[in-house]
């Protein structure tokens, strides 16, 4: 369970009366009814979940609401909003509402998870020879990191029948499997692919050479410590790794051995450890895989698939 205190925090300035009764800010939350009045918030960490609670806690608020970022997060409910007539103001540096607004129903098309399709992506990339096309992924810019890094490592991925749904740009991704080489993720690119993390150090481990993962700090409070339960998974399955305060070095190999495999209860590190299985000689054992069906049902059943095509 994440820790609250970085969204509790602004929201009681806003006027929220909402008490944490689990350790270290955490769920379960106690929230009793009150009135929010709209605040001008600077995030220390650059966080979508930070931002689009803060404006939607601002549709309900008294004046304006203003999130600003160190960097630009994902923005997708600002993206959202104005398809359900709720006006966003976009700032240089972040976003602001106007409470009173009131809602209106709409017909939506929601894109395809980039997130869940990297998985896929990683798997046909690191499978020399392969070609496999995801269909009807949204390819907002805020969120391609992680084709960013790929290409970087030397994939080949094609967009196609570029298009746009819901506000969000979308297109069908075609990826052809080839060698892939370390490089070094940090910055602004970290920030666009901070979700794409485990499997792309999966796809590290693979690698020719040495990649680096750096200004991740905020990846230790996700549904697990990410950076150090990353860094166990591969070492458990033999790869060589450096656990550093703010993110990973991993040295790449053609092949390694398998192991077992503990996800923590984090979907990302399970599935991300069953793409690592596809380049390993070995089996790979994954222990506690429920926690997948939090973000994709049926996503072994897929994996399976692709991978008899």
């Amino acid at each position: 369970i994440r820790p609250m205190g970085r969204i509790l925090e602004p929201l009681r300035r806003m006027g929220a009366a909402i008490e944490a009764e689990g350790e270290g800010e955490r769920a379960p939350l106690a929230v009793r009814p009150a009135r929010l009045t709209g605040i001008e918030y600077r995030s220390p960490v650059a966080s979508a979940q930070v931002k689009s609670c803060l404006l939607l806690a601002g549709l309900s608020a008294e004046g304006r609401t203003a999130v600003h970022e160190p960097a630009a997060s994902r923005d997708h409910t600002e993206r959202i909003l104005p398809a359900f007539g709720i006006p966003v103001e976009r700032l240089p540096d972040g976003a602001a509402v106007t409470g009173g607004g009131r809602p209106r129903a709409a017909e939506l098309t929601v894109p395809g998870d980039l997130s869940s399709a990297a998985f896929f992506l990683v798997a046909a990339a690191l499978a020399e020879g392969s070609r496999l096309t995801v269909e009807g992924v949204g390819v907002n810019p805020t969120r391609t990191g992680v084709l960013d890094c790929l290409e970087a490592m030397g994939a080949e991925i094609e967009r196609l029948g570029e298009r746009e749904q819901g506000g969000e740009p979308v297109a069908d991704l075609v990826v052809r499997g080839r060698g892939l080489a370390g490089i070094e993720i940090g910055g602004e690119l970290m920030v666009r692919a901070i979700d794409e993390f485990p499997v792309l150090a999966v796809a590290a481990c693979f690698a020719e050479g040495e990649t680096l993962f750096r200004d991740a700090a905020e990846l230790r409070v996700k549904e697990s410590d990410r950076i150090a339960a990353m860094a166990e998974a591969i070492r458990a399955i033999g790869g060589e790794v450096e656990e550093r305060p703010d993110g990973l070095v991993v040295h790449g190999r053609r092949h390694l051995p398998g192991g077992r495999v503990r996800s923590h209860g984090d979907h990302r590190v399970a599935m991300a450890m069953a793409v690592a299985a596809a380049r390993c000689t070995g089996p790979v054992v994954v222990r506690d895989t429920a926690c997948v069906d939090t973000s994709f049902p049926g996503f072994y059943r897929l994996l399976r698939a692709a991978a008899e095509a």
